[in-house]
């Protein structure tokens, strides 16, 4: 392949790369017969003929050694037995069964490729003490050390990859997760405000037709709103070819939005910040939004309140979030998808997150959100 006047070598991959490596193990396992066609044979043509149909079968077996580790190993641990017992010619087919022991093992079959390679030793050495005297203690030991580090590295790739892979998966979970939160928050919020809007559009439409156009007007805003959030949301699934969500990303900057929409849903918010008003990392100014917005969404719902009152207290190193209401509604505290979402992004912070009634009536939720004071520019 050719780039910028340098050119790169892409090795084989998949079934290309088996059947590279089955040739190569073929080609030098093949070296070993080549005396048989030099100067004197040593054993009858019949004899070199299976030797050499050993060698074909036992490297061609190698092509399927992805797809079936264990019968290939096992049919090259056979043909490579009966090469060196029927040939005279003691070729590098070790070689093949080399190959075979560490794709049984780095394929997760570790007592298949144990059985393998201790039946390989035990084999070698049988023949060792029945006289053959090209093999002794010391090749043996050779033998038997090559076994294991095949084996073990075999192991070492499969556990590697069994990381590697649940290592992915549980990404891939926690990206699921994310969405999902971040789905509920975005569409629970405006869902809910848009409900509120339209029953009160539908009692007011006949007595009062200008109050009843302001909250159409306010449908209309969550539902702009709602939609923008959504792409913003849905963006790590977007194909890299579609265009970019321009508007600003959901932060404490857009504070004043949630309480412009919760005071059309008929609320009145009050909000307090005090500490440092410098730039927050994205993740707790993500997650202190997102806590206010599912606050002031079940107030809205559930509260049956008139004033709201939103607290942030932006420390050197955390920043608290508190949501208090003076309603008398059902306990909108009570365990949800919403309480167990704010309390999940609090703890992946670090952090911590209450919710309960308030001892002079109403309900409240503080979270506190640890940082390290070191903000990352939002892209």
């Amino acid at each position: 392949m050719t780039s910028g006047g340098t050119t790169r070598l892409r090795l084989p991959r998949g079934r290309a790369a088996d059947a590279a490596l089955a040739a190569a193990v073929f080609v030098v396992s093949a070296t070993g017969t080549l005396r048989a066609f030099v100067g004197e044979p040593g054993e009858s043509w019949a004899v070199t003929v299976l030797g050499c149909v050993l060698i074909t079968v036992a490297c061609a077996a190698l092509y399927l050694r992805r797809r079936h580790p264990v019968a290939v190993g096992t049919l090259v641990f056979a043909a490579t037995g009966a090469y060196y017992l029927t040939s005279v010619y003691d070729g590098p087919l070790m070689i093949a069964l080399m190959v075979a022991l560490y794709t049984a093992a780095a394929a997760g079959r570790l007592q298949a490729a144990v059985a393998l390679a201790a039946l390989t030793l035990i084999g070698v050495g049988a023949g060792t003490l029945a006289g053959n005297h090209e093999i002794n203690g010391i090749a043996l030991f050779m033998l038997a050390g090559w076994l294991v580090a095949v084996v073990a590295l075999g192991w070492v790739a499969h556990s590697r990859h069994a990381y590697v892979r649940e290592a992915r998966e549980r990404a891939a979970g926690q990206e699921r997760l994310r969405i999902a939160r971040e789905l509920h928050d975005v569409v629970g919020h405006h869902m809910s405000l848009i409900n509120v809007q339209a029953s009160a559009a539908l009692h007011r439409i006949g007595r009062d037709p200008a109050q009843a156009e302001e909250a159409l007007g306010a449908i209309k805003e969550s539902s702009r709103e709602a939609l923008r959030e959504l792409r913003a949301t849905l963006g790590v699934l977007r194909q890299a070819d579609e265009d970019v969500p321009v508007a600003p990303p959901p932060g404490l900057a857009r504070l004043e939005e949630l309480v412009r929409a919760a005071e059309q849903a008929g609320l009145r918010v009050r909000t307090r910040t005090t500490g440092d008003a410098g730039p927050l990392p994205v993740e707790v100014d993500l997650a202190a939004y997102r806590i206010v917005q599912e606050s002031l969404t079940n107030v809205a719902r559930h509260a049956r309140a008139r004033t709201v009152t939103v607290r942030l207290d932006r420390g050197p190193d955390a920043v608290t979030v508190e949501v208090a209401d003076d309603g008398d509604g059902p306990a909108h505290g009570a365990p949800g998808s919403g309480i167990t979402g704010m309390r999940e992004r609090a703890r992946a912070l670090g952090g911590e997150l209450t919710a309960g009634p308030r001892p002079g009536g109403g309900f409240a939720v503080r979270a506190r959100l640890p940082h390290r004071g070191e903000a990352v520019p939002r892209s």
